[in-house]
């Protein structure tokens, strides 16, 4: 019974793969980036190595900013490799940890004269239970979202000294799912943990309306901020969660909408979002997994289009701009998870650059 149940489920996946290569979005950029210098946080696997190496390809100083410095020195050896370009290095950082992070952008500004491209991509899925690090932070919150918004502080100084320079980060279809954010409680201390998926759609909320706030304190500097959604990407971070229950139940969360109803059957994953919400996003992801490579290809673009020149605080999927979800378009929430996640970082007035 399961065997016959994930046979037909890899015979559609695959079949709908076919199709959705050849309609998703594609960077057409030919733009070279020799003289440029790119940080790609959580390059060491999946879109974030993909998007390194496009970057080395096109002739940027790339730096890979990863948790795991053996296996990220590996992969920056295969870029050189598959590129040509010798100017990839690769430098330790675990966004989980604010120590980490402070250390990493030392180093940073030190060592670099310039910095045209930062791509915050690092992150997690998370634990089953609440995890909090040394920081006292919930661990899927501090990876995906604090440490994020801490390291983009400290090096705002050197990208504003560089500009025209562009601040990317990746978020997620997820983020459309979380209805509610208290930017007060991000580390569950008044609430119940969510699980999971549900914390991630939270931290990756928090990624949008990061961008939003971060756009409005970058007017007149020559940076931008966007963020994006890579699409269902089939890459470790599923692997370290829950392994092939994880695949399922994201396929049935995307398969959720019924034909031609508006309606999505709760029951399966109940809690996830209302119908009208889980048909207009689970058929724009048309039920598959990327390969990296294709996952790559918005942050690719948001990094050297041409045509995203001087646009900010936008919200990107198949290297087009879409609509936010409706929290992730609110002004107001955008400043109050600033302050909160200042606080929380405790982030010192040195360390201010907007």
């Amino acid at each position: 019974m399961w065997l016959e149940v994930v046979v037909v489920v890899v015979i559609a996946v695959v079949s709908v793969r076919v199709v959705y290569r050849r309609r998703a979005g594609r960077c057409l950029s030919p733009a070279r980036l020799h003289g440029k210098t790119v940080i790609v946080t959580g390059s060491s696997a999946g879109i974030g190595k993909a998007a390194a190496l496009d970057f080395a390809k096109r002739g940027a100083r790339v730096i890979l900013a990863c948790r795991n410095l053996d296996k990220a020195g590996k992969v920056a050896d295969e870029i050189i490799e598959c590129s040509g370009n010798s100017s990839v290095e690769v430098r330790q950082l675990d966004t989980s940890d604010l120590s980490s992070v402070r250390h990493f952008a030392a180093g940073i500004l030190k060592s670099e004269e310039y910095l045209h491209i930062l791509v915050n991509n690092a992150g997690i899925i998370g634990p089953r239970q609440k995890k909090l690090t040394e920081d006292g932070l919930e661990l899927t919150m501090a990876t995906n979202h604090y440490g994020h918004f801490l390291l983009t502080n400290l090096l705002l100084g050197l990208l504003k000294r560089s500009a025209p320079s562009r601040i990317i980060n990746v978020s997620s279809l997820a983020h459309k799912f979380c209805y509610k954010l208290d930017p007060e409680d991000l580390n569950f201390e008044k609430s119940s943990y969510m699980m999971g998926y549900s914390t991630y759609g939270q931290s990756k909320l928090c990624n949008v309306l990061f961008t939003l706030e971060l756009s409005n304190k970058l007017k007149g500097t020559g940076v931008t901020a966007n963020c994006l959604c890579p699409g269902s990407v089939a890459t470790e971070i599923f692997h370290k969660t829950a392994g092939i229950l994880f695949y399922i139940a994201h396929l049935l969360f995307l398969l959720m909408a019924k034909e031609g109803t508006g309606e999505a059957d709760d029951s399966v994953l109940p809690g996830w979002g209302d119908a009208s919400r889980l048909q207009q996003v689970g058929r724009s992801q048309v039920v598959t997994f990327r390969d990296p490579e294709l996952g790559a290809q918005t942050i690719v673009h948001l990094a050297v289009a041409d045509e995203v020149d001087g646009i900010s605080g936008k919200y990107f999927v198949d290297c087009k701009e879409e609509k936010f979800s409706g929290l992730g378009g609110h002004r107001g929430m955008a400043k109050k998870l600033w302050l909160a996640s200042e606080l929380d970082v405790k982030l010192l007035e040195e360390e201010t650059h907007y």
